[in-house]
């Protein structure tokens, strides 16, 4: 008798467990489904940047395949969503040239945009002696001689979707405005001071997430 009530007790106890199981799972995924269809609702759209303005400190590609540069870039970030903030974990921004990183990278500072908010960076962005492939240097070289040069400002981090309570995973946000500076007689910026010229370009930047 006693071997008998320890087996029916052991196979009461296993359905419990049982159940308790397959009830945390039916919650976890109502919870899920519901967090799916609130997230279908908002339908999350990714932040806006613009390039306000490009000021150009230095540009120097007169030594053999190096390059000294310094910029001093203005973006604007637009949270466009009604009821989604957005986390800025990470930001590094740097600029390149033909798809060759030209400076090193600046970081930005970590921050918290909510609801059709925006915010406004000016980070210092610099290379000095960065060495150039000898293929890009010498497009570079011509580009300079010309007075024409196109580089790309590029932002790469990783940024997290906040939604209530509710905060996502972190996704890779990647930013490239590029920019257009005139450097001889057909300069169009602005001088700032001393070898300083800012050029005013209110490009819009393409975002992926």
């Amino acid at each position: 008798m006693s071997v008998k009530e320890c087996e029916h007790h052991k196979g009461k106890k296993r359905k419990i467990f049982q159940r308790i199981f397959w009830g945390i799972v039916v919650f976890l995924f109502i919870v899920l489904v519901t967090i799916l269809i609130i997230w279908a609702i908002l339908k999350p759209t990714k932040p806006t940047f613009i390039l306000q303005d490009v000021t150009v400190y230095a540009f120097n590609a007169t030594v053999a395949n190096f390059l000294t540069s310094n910029f001093q870039v203005t973006l604007s970030s637009r949270n466009p969503n009604d009821h989604i903030g957005v986390y800025y974990d990470r930001l590094d921004t740097y600029v390149t040239y033909r798809s060759q990183q030209v400076t090193y990278r600046t970081a930005i500072p970590p921050s918290y945009q909510g609801h059709k908010e925006v915010d406004v960076w000016s980070p210092f962005v610099y290379g000095t002696n960065v060495p150039v492939a000898p293929f890009n240097f010498l497009s570079l070289s011509q580009d300079q001689t010309n007075g024409n040069v196109l580089v790309t400002i590029k932002i790469d981090g990783r940024v997290r979707w906040k939604v209530g309570a509710f905060i996502s995973g972190r996704y890779h946000l990647y930013v490239r405005c590029p920019a257009f500076i005139n450097f001889g007689p057909a300069n169009n910026g602005i001088s700032v001071g001393k070898d300083a010229v800012k050029y005013q370009l209110v490009q819009r930047c393409s975002v992926s997430v």
